[in-house]
């Protein structure tokens, strides 16, 4: 049976829909069956399209995802970055397509590369090898990737199977199944059950607890981005720390401030952590996020601890215009935004090994690198427990804090690790090893968020793994639909 035709127009107006849908899938909204109908309504009609058609499609949807999922960028460039309205909202434009080619390419691949045979697989398999695509090109960009929708939904055990970009595959799969099984293909009908029913028979959690319940205190200082790297923001940074930390109750066990929470390097900090630290009763600890130098002149963003704390973290994967600025030599100077208030960072080595802070293996992953699956993996791999540390003024209002809560959730899901995120001002939380918020700090705020967390021991089919069967299995979904040349 040919394939529905629509016309390009409506075609692509479905398209720019399924966008926002996919918003609207993920936090704070949370809507995560709309993940398989925005899947769906791209799929609708697809395989009758060129492969020019296909691509305009797929960038009115991408248009429609980071227009609406991605807003926060504006928030960034305009509010932070001291830049007029008219240029800020030319940048976040160009970054909204930039990102929306992604999608473009994968659909124009899709009808380039691939004729009707077993469409419905080999749509959903092409949907992951794009976000595979967009994980690591341009240093990458794993933001608003389908399957990060699904980790409060009956798919949710899938993740520490395969990862969210299983769930990625499973959630296209489910949107173009559904398509088939209206067009009354009811093949269809047989994989659709099992890759929602299977997750019934699932282990709940597949790693155990490890020792004795561990107090924390998560600091939230709720400073003023704008003025933060300004004496006036060093000093009342100094004091809102060190009043906080003063007031902690007795019973803490480990108290953690959160990504460059004192605006200064480790060098210049170090009185006034000992100081911290010195106010805290005997064996409790001190983990703080903070920039460092070294005597090469090369700075980097980091997670060191005062107390029983061995090792130290330095972020592996910065974000660039934010940590770094790509093409320096052209872009410094020319507009405000692309002026750093901190000197450019250079990324830590890869593969580094975890904290031990008391009896706690501490894996880290400082701000945007929680966003990264395999290198939160990695992390998991030696750790009890897994640290991020953030500081997500940059964001704003927007939506954009309760999405990076939510892949946090995630990657605990993923790894069965409760996950312990401090961030400047929200959302701090506290994650257990299935993904569950335990204790949530409220947004803009200067608050202390106290609660336990207890380390978990044993391996996730995903921590062994990390992502590669699932892209290995996109792949395998794709080959049976390639277009056999005579």
């Amino acid at each position: 049976m040919a394939d529905v035709r629509l016309p390009p127009a409506l075609g692509c107006l479905l398209a720019l829909v399924a966008g926002g849908l996919t918003t609207l899938s993920t936090a704070p909204f949370s809507l995560w069956w709309l993940g398989p109908v925005a899947a769906g309504l791209v799929y609708l009609g697809l395989t009758a399209l060129t492969p020019r058609q296909a691509a305009l499609r797929g960038l009115c949807y991408g248009i429609g995802l980071f227009g609406s999922g991605a807003s926060w960028v504006y928030v960034s460039i305009h509010d932070y970055g001291y830049t007029g309205v008219p240029l800020a909202l030319l940048l976040t434009a160009l970054f909204v397509v930039g990102l929306a080619l992604f999608f473009a390419v994968t659909l124009w691949g899709y009808r380039r590369l691939c004729g009707p045979r077993l469409a419905a697989l080999t749509f959903a398999g092409i949907w992951v090898l794009g976000e595979w695509l967009r994980t690591w090109l341009f240093t990458g960009f794993p933001w608003l990737l389908l399957g990060s929708a699904q980790v409060d939904s009956p798919l949710a055990p899938w993740a520490p199977v395969g990862g969210v970009y299983l769930l990625s595959l499973i959630t296209a799969l489910t949107g173009s199944l559904g398509v088939e099984l209206l067009r009354r293909h009811w093949w269809a009908a047989a994989p659709l059950a099992a890759l929602w029913l299977v997750p019934l028979a699932l282990p709940a959690q597949w790693t155990t607890p490890q020792g004795d319940p561990v107090r924390v205190a998560l600091l939230q200082g709720n400073l003023p981005q704008l003025i933060k790297w300004r004496p006036e923001g060093q000093r009342r940074a100094i004091d809102t720390y060190l009043d906080l930390t003063r007031g902690l109750d007795d019973d803490v066990d480990l108290v953690i401030w959160p990504e460059a929470a004192l605006p200064m390097f480790e060098d210049q900090a170090a009185p006034i952590l000992e100081r911290a630290h010195a106010s805290l009763p005997a064996g409790t600890e001190l983990v703080t996020g903070i920039l460092q130098r070294d005597e090469r002149g090369l700075y980097y963003n980091s997670v060191v601890g005062r107390g029983d704390v061995e090792g130290a973290y330095r972020k592996a994967h910065l974000v660039p215009f934010g940590e770094y600025l790509p093409l320096e030599s052209l872009l410094r100077g020319a507009i405000a935004f692309f002026d750093l208030p901190a000197p450019a960072m250079t990324p830590g080595a890869e593969g580094q090994a975890p904290m031990r802070v008391g009896d706690l293996v501490i894996g880290n992953a400082i701000c945007y690198e929680i966003i990264y699956a395999d290198l939160v993996a990695e992390q998991a791999r030696e750790a009890g427990v897994l640290l991020t540390v953030s500081n997500d003024t940059w964001f704003g209002a927007s939506i954009g804090p309760l999405q990076h809560l939510q892949m946090a959730r995630l990657r605990a899901l993923e790894n069965g690790r409760p996950v312990i995120r401090t961030t400047s001002n929200g959302v701090t939380a506290i994650i257990d090893a299935r993904g569950r918020v335990t204790a949530q700090a409220p947004q803009f705020e200067t608050t202390v968020l106290e609660g336990e967390v207890t380390a978990t021991e044993g391996l996730t089919p995903f921590t062994r793994t990390g992502s590669w069967p699932a892209w290995l299995l996109a792949a395998l979904l794709v080959l049976p639909g390639l277009r056999r040349r005579r």
